[in-house]
C-alpha cells in the first residue's frame, strides 16, 4: 500500500508526523519542567509578604543599608520592582533589587547612606509563582515619624488589567472553539466537514486562541512592571516576560495552535480519489487522532502549568485535575457552539424538509456532554475545596463569590442540558429516529441550546477572573475574635461598677498583614458594658522578635474602644496589649493572644 502512496501523500504524512512529535515534545517538556519545580520550589497560590526589614512602621536611629522583603513563594521582579519614596512621594535611587543568595522567595535591593531623619515607603510589585502580579508597601522612620504627602500608586493604569482579563477570556473561549469544535466537525457530524459555517466557527475559534495569547504576552510586562499600556511596544519589558514561566508557556501555545491549526485542515478536506487513499487513510486514521490527542493535552498544560494548578497544595494531583477540567469544558461548550449554529439552527428553517439532520450529531453530541459534565463536576468540587477550603470564604472572597456564581451558571446548564438528553431519549425510540421529532419540540430545543450557550459563554468570562483573582484559601482570613478575663487585681476599680472580674473581648479585622480594625469591649462581672478614663495600647510579637509599635485607640461609646488603623506588618502570632486606666492613677494592663493569617 506504501509503494502507490503518492508523493503528497508522503509530504502530508511527514508533516503530520513532524507535527505529531513537536506536540508530543512539547507535552513531555512541560510534564519535565513541572515535576522539577514542584521537587525544588513547592509554593502556594498567589504570593504573600511574610515579613520586612525594617519592619512596617519600624523608628530607626540611622539609615539602613538594605531592605528585605521576604515572601511565602519564589518571586520573579524587574529593576522597576522595588521603589524608596520620601514624604512628598519622590523617588528615590536605589540599587537593583536581586534575590538573596539561594533565597528565590527573597528579594534584597540597597538603600541610600544619606536618607534624611523622617518616614520613607517601600513600595513593592512582584510576580508569584503563578504567574500573578502581587504588590503593596511598607513605611519606616529614621529619627523620627513624618506625615506622608501623598498616598502610594501601586497601579499607574487600571486598563492594563482589565486587558489582560479580555486576553485570557479570548483564549479560553478560542480553547474551546478550537478543541470542541474541532472534534464536533470533525468526528461527530459527518456533513460537519463540507458545512462552511461550522468551519468558520472552528477557525475563528484558532483566531480568537491566537489572539488572546498574544494579547496576555504583551500586557503580562506592563502588568508586571505597574506601567501603562503604552509598555507592551518595550522590548525590555517583553523580554523579561519571555523569561518567565507564563512567557514561555505562551509561546508554546502558540506553537500548538499553528500545529492544530494544520491538523484540522488537513481533517475538513476532502477526501482524495481512491488512487490517494493509502495515504489518506493513514494520516486520518493514526497521525491525526495522534497530533489531537497531544496537542490537546499540551495546550491544556499551558495553562495549568503557569497558573493555580501548580501552586499551592497537592499540585501532583491539581494540575492533571485542572486540566482535566478544562478540557472537558473545552470540548462541551466547542462542541455546543457548532452544534447551534450548525444543526440545529438550519434545521429549524429548512423544515419541514430538515435538509440537515439531527442524526448522528445530536445522540453523539449528548453522550459526549454526559461523560463532560461527570468529569467537570469532579474535577470542580476538588479544585474548588483546594481553592476555597473553608465555607466562610465562598462569601466572605471575591474568589468565592466569583466561583458561586459559576457554579449558579453550571447548574443551569446542567438542567438545560438534561431536557435535551430527554429529547435525544424520547425521540430515538421512534422508528425514523430524530428527524420524525414535532417542528415544536425542535424549537424548544433550538431555544434550550442557545440558552446553553449564553451560559456556557458566562461561564468562561468568569473563569477568565478568577485565573487571575486570589484563592479565597490565601486571601480569607475571618476576623479575629478572642476574649480575655481582666485581672481580678485590678486596683483602683469599683467591685460594683467597674471592670474587675469583667472581661475584655476584642475583634480585629481582617486580621491580615497591614491595616486592620480592632473594637474592644469592656464588661464588668455581669456583662454591661464599663466605661473607663483612657484605653491604650501596644502590638507586640508574640516571641518578641521585632519592637512593639504603638496602637491608637479612640472610644466609640461608653465601655466600646476602636483602635481604626492597626497595622499588622506580617502574619502570624501577636499580642494586643492594653493598658486600660481605671482610675486617675491606676491601671491594670491586659494581654490579648491572635493570629494573622
Amino acid at each position: 500500500m506504501m509503494r502507490g502512496m503518492h508523493p503528497a501523500g508522503h509530504r502530508r504524512v511527514r508533516l503530520i508526523a513532524r507535527l505529531a512529535m513537536v506536540a508530543f515534545l512539547v507535552a513531555g517538556g512541560l510534564v519535565a519542567d513541572l515535576v522539577s519545580v514542584v521537587a525544588t520550589h513547592p509554593a502556594h497560590a498567589h504570593a504573600y509578604l511574610l515579613e520586612t526589614s525594617p519592619v512596617d512602621g519600624e523608628v530607626l536611629a540611622s539609615p539602613p543599608a538594605e531592605a528585605r522583603l521576604r515572601f511565602n513563594e519564589a518571586v520573579s521582579f524587574n529593576q522597576r520592582s522595588i521603589q524608596l519614596l520620601d514624604v512628598t512621594a519622590k523617588k528615590l535611587a536605589i540599587g537593583t533589587p536581586g534575590h538573596v543568595d539561594g533565597k528565590a522567595n527573597t528579594a534584597r535591593v540597597s538603600l541610600p547612606t544619606d536618607l534624611a531623619e523622617g518616614t520613607y515607603v517601600l513600595a513593592w510589585r512582584v510576580t508569584s509563582a503563578d504567574s500573578h502580579v502581587v504588590s503593596g508597601a511598607f513605611s519606616f522612620s529614621i529619627g523620627h515619624p513624618s506625615a506622608l504627602a501623598a498616598p502610594v500608586e501601586q497601579d499607574a493604569d487600571p486598563a492594563v488589567p482589565v486587558v489582560d482579563a479580555v486576553g485570557r477570556g479570548l483564549a479560553f473561549l478560542g480553547v474551546a472553539l478550537a478543541l470542541g469544535g474541532a472534534l464536533f466537525v470533525a468526528v461527530l457530524w459527518p456533513a460537519g466537514r463540507d458545512d462552511r459555517r461550522a468551519r468558520r466557527i472552528v477557525w475563528s475559534g484558532f483566531a480568537a486562541l491566537t489572539a488572546g495569547t498574544v494579547v496576555v504576552l504583551l500586557v503580562q510586562g506592563p502588568y508586571a512592571a505597574g506601567t501603562s499600556l503604552t509598555g507592551v511596544f518595550d522590548p525590555e519589558l517583553l523580554s523579561t516576560t519571555l523569561s518567565t514561566r507564563l512567557g514561555q508557556a505562551l509561546l508554546v501555545r502558540l506553537v500548538i495552535v499553528l500545529a492544530l491549526g494544520v491538523a484540522f485542515g488537513v481533517a475538513v478536506r476532502p477526501a482524495p480519489p481512491p488512487a490517494g487513499a493509502g495515504a489518506a487513510g493513514l494520516t486520518r486514521r493514526i497521525v491525526l487522532p495522534a497530533v489531537a490527542a497531544a496537542g490537546a493535552v499540551a495546550l491544556t498544560l499551558t495553562w495549568t502549568l503557569a497558573d493555580h494548578a501548580q501552586t499551592g497544595v497537592q499540585t501532583w494531583l491539581a494540575v492533571p485535575a485542572t486540566s482535566l477540567h478544562l478540557l472537558a469544558m473545552a470540548l462541551w461548550l466547542g462542541g455546543l457552539i457548532p452544534l447551534a449554529a450548525g444543526v440545529l439552527i438550519p434545521a429549524g428553517r429548512r423544515e419541514p424538509t430538515r435538509a440537515i439532520s439531527l442524526e448522528p450529531a445530536l445522540p453523539r453530541f449528548s453522550q459526549l456532554a454526559q461523560i463532560c459534565f461527570a468529569v467537570i463536576a469532579v474535577t470542580g468540587v476538588y479544585l474548588s475545596w483546594r481553592q476555597v477550603g473553608t465555607w466562610g470564604a465562598l462569601g466572605g472572597t471575591d474568589f468565592g463569590r466569583l466561583l458561586l456564581g459559576k457554579l449558579a451558571a453550571v447548574l443551569a446548564v446542567v438542567g438545560l442540558a438534561a431536557g435535551a438528553r430527554r429529547f435525544v431519549r424520547r425521540h430515538s425510540r421512534e422508528p425514523l429516529g430524530l428527524d420524525t421529532a414535532p417542528s415544536a419540540a425542535v424549537r424548544r430545543l433550538r431555544r434550550s441550546v442557545v440558552t446553553e450557550v449564553v451560559l456556557g459563554v458566562a461561564v468562561v468570562s468568569i473563569t477568565a477572573v478568577l485565573v487571575d483573582t486570589a484563592p479565597a484559601r490565601t486571601s480569607y482570613a475571618p476576623p479575629a475574635h478572642t476574649k480575655v478575663p481582666v485581672p481580678a487585681a485590678a486596683d483602683g476599680a469599683d467591685p460594683a461598677t467597674g471592670p474587675r472580674g469583667g472581661s475584655v473581648e476584642v475583634k480585629i479585622e481582617p486580621a491580615r498583614p497591614g491595616s486592620n480594625v480592632a473594637d474592644i469591649y469592656i464588661t464588668g462581672r455581669d456583662g454591661s458594658l464599663v466605661a473607663v478614663p483612657e484605653v491604650s495600647g501596644e502590638l507586640e510579637s508574640r516571641d518578641r522578635s521585632v519592637p512593639a509599635f504603638p496602637v491608637k485607640i479612640s472610644a466609640a461609646e461608653p465601655g466600646h474602644y476602636v483602635a481604626n488603623s492597626m497595622s499588622i506588618p506580617y502574619p502570624g502570632a501577636w499580642v494586643l496589649r492594653l493598658d486600660i486606666r481605671v482610675s486617675d492613677f491606676d491601671e491594670t494592663p491586659v494581654r490579648v493572644p491572635f493570629t494573622a493569617r
